[in-house]
C-alpha cells in the first residue's frame, strides 16, 4: 500500500529508482512513444463529459498568496445521447499530459515509466465533450471521486466513465498543489508541491500538522463542489469562465443520492467528507490508510477513523490491507454502526492495482519491450482485464444498492464470477 506521504516522498527518492528496468531503458537514449487505449465502458448509456473551473470566493487559497481564492478543476461525466455528433475527450489536456509524462511527473516518479515514452495527450476517453444528457425518467445519482496524493483526477478514468455509462453523474475533483498537475482553461499548469511540503515538514517536525491541513483542504474542496453542483442543477452557471454546459445537465442530478469514492488519500478524503457532510450518504475507500511513524496521532487528522460512520461504507485493498492489519481501519470497523464491507483483490500490490495503471501499464510494457517485473512492481500479479471488470462490478454494485436501492446481492457473499475478490469477515 502506498500511503499518502510515501506517494509524495517518491518524488524525493526518485533517484533510488535508477536500478529499475524502466530507468535503464531511459538512460540508453531516446525511447519510442507508446500509445495506450482505455477500456470501453460496459453500461448501456453513451458517455458525455465537461470540465469546469470553480472558484471558491468564500475561501482564501490555503497554499499560496496568488491566486487569492481557492481554485479547482472538476470534470463531470454523465449518461449522454447523440454522442456521435460530439468529439471524444482526451484523458489529459496537452499541458497536463506533458507534465504527467515528464521526468518530474507522476508517470516517472510514482510509476517508473520512462519520461517522454508515452504520448499521454493522444489517449482518448469514451466521454464525448458537451454531448447532451440522455433522457431519464428520474435524475441520476451523483458520485464524487477524489484521487490519491500525487495523482491527477484523470488517473481513474476507466472506472469513472464506466459508472457514467451505468447511469451515474460522476464528478472527479483535482486538489491543486496536491495533485501531480492541474491544467486550467487558460493553459496554466499548477504542479504538485507535495515534495517541498514533506521535506520542509520533516525538517521542522510538523508532518502531523501538514497532513492534517492537506485533508482539511481536501474535505473543504469536496464540500464546495457539492454546493457548486447544487447551483448547477438549479440552472445557475458555476464555471468561472462561463463554460457552456451540456444540454439537459441542469435538473439531471439527484443530489439527495450522493456517493463518493477515492483511492489512497482520496479514499481517506471520502470517509472524512462523509463524516463532516451528511449530503454524502455512501462511500468507498480504495486502499487508503494513514498509518506512519511520521504521524503520531492519526485520529486527530481524520476523526472518522476513531468514530466510524452510520452511513454505508466499503473498503477495497490488497491482501495485506484490511481491517485486521490496519489499526485505523480496525477502529473504524468497530465504531461504524452503518453497513460496512471489506474486500481485497488477490494479487494486488497496493492502490495502483485499482487505477488506470491496471489497463495501461501492461500496454506500455509491451510496446516498449519492458520485462514483466516492470508491470508487477506497479500493479502486482493481477490479470488486468479481470481486475478491471471486478472493480467495476463491485463499485457499481455498491452504489446501485445504496444510491438506487437496486441490490444484485453481489455484496452479500463471495461470487464464483469474481474469484479474485476476497471478503474479509
Amino acid at each position: 500500500m502506498r500511503k499518502l506521504w510515501v506517494a509524495s516522498l517518491a518524488l524525493t527518492v526518485g533517484a533510488a529508482m535508477a536500478a529499475g528496468p524502466a530507468s535503464a531503458l531511459a538512460s540508453a537514449g531516446p525511447v519510442p512513444q507508446a500509445h495506450v487505449v482505455l477500456p470501453a465502458p460496459s453500461g448501456r448509456y453513451g458517455v458525455g463529459t465537461v470540465s469546469l473551473e470553480l472558484t471558491d470566493h468564500s475561501r482564501a487559497n490555503p497554499w499560496t498568496a496568488s491566486p487569492r481564492y481557492r481554485e479547482l478543476m472538476v470534470s463531470i461525466w454523465y449518461p449522454a445521447a447523440d454522442t456521435r455528433c460530439y468529439p471524444r475527450a482526451p484523458q489529459m489536456l496537452p499541458g497536463a499530459a506533458a507534465h504527467f509524462g515528464s521526468a518530474n511527473g507522476a508517470a516517472k516518479t510514482l510509476y517508473n515509466i520512462p519520461a517522454g515514452s508515452v504520448d499521454w495527450a493522444a489517449t482518448l476517453t469514451s466521454g464525448h465533450e458537451l454531448a447532451p444528457v440522455a433522457r431519464h425518467r428520474a435524475p441520476f445519482p451523483v458520485v464524487l471521486y477524489s484521487p490519491g496524493a500525487g495523482d491527477p483526477r484523470t488517473w481513474e478514468t476507466t472506472l469513472v466513465q464506466n459508472l457514467a455509462s451505468r447511469g451515474y453523474v460522476v464528478v472527479t475533483i483535482d486538489h491543486p498543489y496536491d495533485a501531480s498537475e492541474v491544467e486550467f482553461p487558460n493553459g496554466k499548469v499548477v504542479d504538485s508541491q507535495l515534495e517541498k511540503w514533506i521535506v520542509q515538514a520533516e525538517r521542522t517536525h510538523t508532518v502531523q500538522a501538514l497532513v492534517k491541513k492537506i485533508f482539511a483542504v481536501r474535505v473543504a474542496d469536496v464540500r464546495y463542489v457539492v454546493g457548486a453542483l447544487t447551483a448547477l442543477d438549479a440552472g445557475r452557471e458555476p464555471d468561472a469562465g462561463h463554460q457552456p454546459l451540456p444540454r439537459g445537465l441542469a435538473g439531471s442530478l439527484n443530489l439527495r443520492k450522493i456517493g463518493m469514492f477515492g483511492v489512497s488519500a482520496g479514499g481517506i478524503t471520502a470517509a472524512q467528507a462523509m463524516y463532516e457532510d451528511p449530503r454524502i450518504i455512501a462511500g468507498i475507500d480504495v486502499d487508503g490508510s494513514i498509518e506512519s511513524p511520521l504521524v503520531s496521532n492519526p485520529w486527530t487528522i481524520v476523526p472518522v477513523f476513531r468514530h466510524g460512520l452510520h452511513q454505508p461504507f466499503m473498503f477495497m485493498g490488497d491482501p495485506q490491507a484490511n481491517h485486521y492489519t490496519i489499526p485505523t481501519w480496525k477502529s473504524f470497523w468497530v465504531h461504524t454502526s452503518g453497513w460496512h464491507l471489506d474486500l481485497t483483490l488477490k494479487g494486488a500490490s497496493g492502490e495502483s492495482s485499482y487505477k488506470d495503471a491496471v489497463p495501461l501499464i501492461p500496454q506500455i510494457a509491451r510496446q516498449l519491450g519492458l520485462p514483466r517485473s516492470f508491470v508487477t512492481k506497479d500493479i502486482g500479479t493481477i490479470d488486468p482485464a479481470q481486475a478491471t471488470t471486478a472493480e467495476e462490478a463491485y463499485v457499481s454494485a455498491f452504489f446501485d444498492r445504496w444510491l438506487r436501492g437496486q441490490d444484485n446481492h453481489l455484496l452479500d457473499r463471495p461470487s464464483p464470477r469474481y474469484p479474485q475478490i476476497t471478503f474479509v469477515r
